[in-house]
């Protein structure tokens, strides 16, 4: 979801010193006072297929408080092979069943306190996504298939009638009907069924570049429509079938080029639930000077114009034809970082750095920074983005007060919600998940 997407505020000014740019205290308070909306927004968090690796499980999903605030989990991610067809192995960098569905889970890290047996067809993040919609009776939980590194082989997937039926077909026969393949002593045919309520598309990207070695064709513009609207066809006649409505999402860039090179916005959306549009990744490490990377507005005095930001690019999708209330607004429980800054100018923002700041960038731990080492917040009220800093390192920082701001604009817009990349990245009380579902008005 983005490059290299892989995240303690809770109240305004407590235990931290802050210093807002521009605005006076008074107008920013004024900023984040609530506001009605319409109809029930998602909220919808991507929970990854690795973070049972650094010890954030199913579990956490529940314990935070992040679960009961959701509408929806999307897991991350599924892959698209060189034949066209979704699929799951052991492989590095190609799949990983154990995480999915192989791996036993001890009843202190289970969802439900009960430990997998070692003879139970599934177990693995799967089946602890099944024990949590069993928890959480509304809660959706979507199957991601893409994402950054797996978007190789989505244009020759759908780039023949032909292809898109086996295509989405094979995705809806591995992930909806859950006939897993037999690996170990897991899986087999119904082994994964009734885990996942539809399927998110995050092909990046149609039409223009993703990752290095992605597949690229000018016709990857309408075979997307297509290919959604297969989607679409087959998950309604299997959903028929079943009694059941099953959902279809996809992942959208912010940049107008790949949206125009890529998506047909007025058609896309006649088959599509919804959709979440990318709210991040404006600015990062990969450039020379610290910057915004999830502002809602473009902030005064950048230097780079035309530059990204959450309006720039809701404006530039429903200029294009996108229902407002299907648009639902990324938001990153991560941060970008530099490093080597030696101008205290604009409190670091806009200023040369020689590379990226060591640490984990998720909010969890850059916030634990906050009143460490000389690191103070600054906020940049008019434009909603905020950061960090301490003289020579500059973290950029989407907390429970910029989540105001940022769930203000979505109510106000009669935007369809929120998505969240990732869950691993919050709190483990979930305080950014919480001032999400607060500001949202649910």
């Amino acid at each position: 979801m983005g490059t290299g997407l892989l995240r303690r505020l809770t109240t305004i000014g407590t235990a931290m010193a802050v210093a807002v740019v521009g605005v006076p205290a008074s107008a920013f308070a004024a900023s984040i006072d609530g506001a009605g909306h319409r109809g029930d927004p998602k909220r919808v968090g991507y929970y990854t297929q690795w973070s049972n690796y650094s010890g954030f499980f199913v579990k956490n999903v529940d314990t935070s408080g992040q679960a009961a605030r959701l509408t929806h989990v999307n897991y991350a991610f599924g892959n698209v092979g060189a034949d066209g067809k979704c699929f799951i192995r052991n492989e590095p960098g190609q799949g990983d069943a154990w995480a999915d569905f192989q791996r036993g889970y001890p009843e202190a890290e289970s969802v439900d306190g009960v430990a997998d047996a070692w003879d139970q067809p599934l177990a693995g993040n799967f089946n602890q996504l099944r024990k949590l919609k069993a928890k959480h009776r509304d809660l959706k939980v979507l199957i991601s298939l893409g994402g950054w590194t797996w978007s190789k082989y989505f244009s020759d997937a759908v780039l023949t009638a032909e292809s898109r039926r086996a295509f989405v077909s094979s995705c809806i026969d591995l992930y909806i009907k859950g006939n897993l393949p037999a690996l170990d002593g897991r899986g087999g045919p119904g082994s994964a069924a009734g885990v996942f309520d539809g399927i998110d598309l995050d092909w990046e990207w149609p039409g223009s570049a993703g990752n290095d070695g992605n597949v690229i064709r000018p016709e990857d513009k309408q075979n997307f429509t297509k290919v959604v609207a297969e989607f679409r066809r087959q998950l309604d006649a299997y959903g028929r079938q079943v009694r059941k409505h099953y959902q279809l999402t996809a992942f959208l860039p912010a940049n107008p080029a790949k949206i125009d090179a890529g998506f047909e916005a007025r058609k896309i959306f006649k088959d599509l639930d919804f959709a979440t549009v990318q709210g991040y990744d404006f600015h990062g490490t990969w450039e020379p000077l610290t910057n915004q990377h999830s502002a809602l507005r473009v902030p005064a005095g950048n230097p780079t114009n035309p530059d990204f930001s959450v309006s720039s690019t809701v404006d530039a999708w429903r200029s294009r034809g996108a229902p407002r209330d299907q648009l639902v607004v990324g938001v990153p429980y991560y941060s970008q970082g530099w490093t080597g800054i030696t101008s205290t100018a604009n409190n670091g923002l806009f200023q040369p750095a020689t590379g990226a700041a060591p640490g984990l960038n998720t909010y969890r731990s850059v916030s634990a920074l906050i009143g460490t080492d000389g690191f103070t917040v600054y906020r940049d009220v008019r434009a909603g983005h905020a950061w960090i800093f301490n003289g020579t390192t500059f973290w950029t920082l989407d907390d429970p007060a910029v989540l105001a701001q940022k769930t203000r604009y979505i109510r106000d817009n009669r935007l369809g919600g929120a998505m969240v990349w990732s869950l691993d990245g919050d709190t483990a009380d979930g305080a950014l998940t919480r001032a999400l579902a607060s500001g949202l008005g649910c």
